[in-house]
């Protein structure tokens, strides 16, 4: 069985000086109704003098960040949390994700909707002292716009890669505001642990010391203050984990993604697949497999026969169908 943060609630309590205007940061399971809509309540910190929420809407998988009243938010164990919403697409993919923890590599969501007319593209950015790969981006908009715009696209973050390059951050930044990608942004550890002497089931976040409370938390954090809005979906370094590892990420109420289409692995997309790519200048192959595909697909795409579609919603409709 899954041990969640919380009996009523215990929270996990995690000082980071360095963020400045984000304390108190704490795992906080519970719910809210204000503007009269139910939201599941998974983090609390102290920012610019105001008590502010991570949510979940727990049909759309959707996270925002909100302003709420201590009256306004229900803190409740997560047993009593998945009861009052086992019906809602969160706790059910919450608990198919308990039935997909046993591999070492790839365990978690490899695939969403497979009814879909194309797939999710998952990006990641690891640590890198090369520059972010910005030509993908620029092939994605010139091949996808007008039929898709805003481009849904997942980048998976990590800490030490938004602490080196925070002009390309604020270039991805920029693309959303201009109306050019709608980006889920997933929690890819602050670290990104990884020795190129060690197996892998002593590897990644599989290391021994590894605090995995920093490894999540504060990614969260930096996340946060970067402007980001954490989704409710992490994504293991080197896509390796064990069940004890995948279990405590369930804890935090997350839900790990996997691949089942890693581009310079030479693994094809389906329909529904998360592809995968990065975009941190280490992996060139995966790059121009993507940019390839899209230019084989122009004809598709311009009929809107094949689309990149955004993860929060092709997990959810996964769920519903």
């Amino acid at each position: 069985m899954l041990r969640f943060f919380g009996t009523s609630f215990i929270t996990l309590l995690i000082s980071l000086q360095a963020l400045g205007q984000l304390s108190d940061y704490r795992v906080l399971f519970g719910y809210t109704t204000a503007q009269s809509q139910s939201k599941i309540v998974l983090r609390r910190w102290q920012q610019n003098g105001q008590t502010r929420y991570l949510v979940v809407n727990p049909k759309s998988l959707e996270t925002a960040v909100v302003t709420l009243a201590a009256n306004q938010v229900k803190a409740v164990p997560w047993k009593t949390l998945a009861q009052q919403f086992q019906q809602s697409a969160y706790i059910r993919a919450i608990q198919r994700e308990q039935q997909r923890d046993q591999n070492l590599q790839d365990a978690g969501l490899e695939r969403a909707d497979t009814t879909e007319r194309g797939f999710s593209l998952t990006i990641d950015l690891c640590p890198s002292k090369k520059p972010l790969t910005r030509s993908v981006f620029e092939q994605m908009i010139a091949a996808f716009e007008p039929e898709e715009k805003p481009i849904p696209v997942t980048i998976t973050i990590t800490g030490l890669w938004m602490e080196a390059h925070p002009q390309d951050l604020a270039y991805l930044k920029d693309l959303v505001k201009q109306g050019e990608l709608d980006i889920t942004w997933v929690n890819h550890s602050f670290h990104h642990r990884y020795d190129p002497r060690l197996p892998l089931p002593v590897n990644f976040m599989l290391e021994p010391n590894t605090n995995l409370n920093d490894e999540v938390l504060l990614n969260e954090q930096a996340m946060l203050t970067n402007g980001l809005i954490p989704s409710i979906f992490f994504r293991f370094p080197g896509l390796v984990s064990d069940k004890a590892v995948f279990d405590r990420i369930l804890a935090f109420g997350l839900l790990p993604i996997g691949s089942d289409a890693w581009l310079a692995k030479n693994q094809q997309p389906k329909q529904g697949s998360l592809v995968l790519i990065h975009a941190n200048g280490n992996e060139p192959l995966g790059i121009n497999d993507f940019i390839n595909l899209i230019r084989q697909k122009a004809t598709s795409i311009k009929n809107k026969q094949w689309l990149l579609y955004e993860l929060p919603t092709s997990v959810a409709d996964s769920i519903e169908k």
